[in-house]
């Protein structure tokens, strides 16, 4: 579930960041849910561990998760709230980017055939 791409040229830690949070916000891991142990994603994903736990440092920062010392890492009850404000934020985005696109001559028709391609790659 939780991947990185060793070619990409984002820095891992950022993709952990991003990988993680994307699942969070959508919906893919639960409120509380129990994330794997520092030393358990550095053997599966064959990276350091220092690399992991900058990562989830940056996470706990972000609120997006939280820990218990000795227990591990969790996802923040509170993620109803984050993806809430991000759904937001992206609507927001998604708004200016479409107004642009109007004002730039893309016309409804292909303005919705390019949303039907992006939602039927689901």
């Amino acid at each position: 579930m939780i991947t990185v791409d060793m070619r990409d040229r984002k820095p891992i830690y950022e993709q952990l960041i991003d990988n993680i949070r994307t699942l969070a916000v959508g919906g893919h891991l639960s409120p509380d849910e129990h994330l794997p142990s520092v030393r358990q994603l550095a053997a599966e994903l064959a990276i350091n561990p220092n690399t992991i736990q900058k990562a989830y440092a940056e996470l706990e920062r972000q609120g997006v998760i939280y820990s218990l010392p000795g227990r591990g890492n969790f996802i923040s009850p509170d993620i109803g709230a984050i993806a809430a404000a991000e759904r937001r934020k992206q609507t927001e985005l998604l708004r200016a980017s479409m107004q642009a696109a109007k004002n730039g001559g893309v016309t409804e028709k292909d303005a919705l055939t390019l949303l039907r391609e992006i939602y039927g790659d689901e």
